[in-house]
């Protein structure tokens, strides 16, 4: 996606204020690191000082995001350089996971929005393997539809494995849920369930999500479990 946008006269007259009102006592070891290896902190802290005085390009599915982690978690964070994977035919929806977040702190900022539920009051610990890290940024597409993928009915976690399906993770799911209602007011899979066939708990069996009852839960079920009602929501990414 092209980021760049054109510099106004009022631009060049602003940074032209910068340089002489930059402190000068600068550590110089901190000058050096700036200099070369911590380009990308230093443009994060601008972002931070500057925050309350830029445009949000709220059109700009990136931006979108971005703009999330800064209301949702305090992070500000740049996703111009994140690498989205290639488009495929009706896959959408994109969800960003920002490098280090994790499904305890993105289940918290749903439960502060909505009536929640959780089988185990540690995600993190309870679901310790996953197709998909964070430990830098990356992107996922998927079907932008309410229910999980009608495609992958009665399939269990051990039948989308075999047949090579990339399934989406419990933190993306919660990142999808928490996207969604900010932008809509309502929630997903309101009749069906989210198998997240890219996570695992300890011992083999998979986290699910789901809104039912007035709330959201998360919950899990049998590798080999199967329902009209289970279904994943595949992914695309690198």
């Amino acid at each position: 996606m092209n980021n760049e946008q054109s510099v106004s006269p009022q631009f060049l007259q602003f940074t032209s204020l910068v340089i002489p009102n930059l402190p000068r006592n600068f550590r110089p070891d901190r000058l050096d690191y700036y200099v070369g290896q911590g380009k990308s902190e230093l443009k994060d802290k601008l972002l931070v000082a500057f925050a309350d005085d830029l445009i949000q390009v709220e059109n700009d599915p990136l931006k979108q995001w971005e703009t999330l982690y800064r209301e949702e978690f305090g992070e500000t964070h740049d996703f111009s350089g994140v690498k989205i994977p290639e488009k495929k035919e009706g896959f959408n929806r994109l969800i960003i996971v920002a490098k280090g977040m994790t499904p305890n702190r993105v289940y918290d900022s749903c439960e502060k929005k909505f009536p929640c539920w959780r089988y185990t009051g540690d995600l993190d610990k309870g679901v310790p393997t996953n197709d998909r890290v964070p430990n830098e940024h990356y992107a996922v597409l998927l079907r932008d539809r309410v229910e999980a993928d009608e495609e992958l009915k009665n399939l269990s976690a051990d039948d989308l494995a075999e047949q090579k399906v990339n399934g989406v993770t419990l933190l993306e799911r919660l990142l999808l849920e928490l996207k969604y209602f900010r932008e809509t007011g309502k929630h997903l899979d309101i009749k069906n369930i989210t198998l997240c066939s890219g996570s695992r708990r300890a011992g083999g069996s998979v986290p699910y999500a789901f809104w039912r009852g007035g709330g959201f839960r998360v919950d899990w079920c049998d590798r080999r479990d199967q329902s009209p009602r289970l279904r994943s929501r595949e992914a695309v990414s690198l």
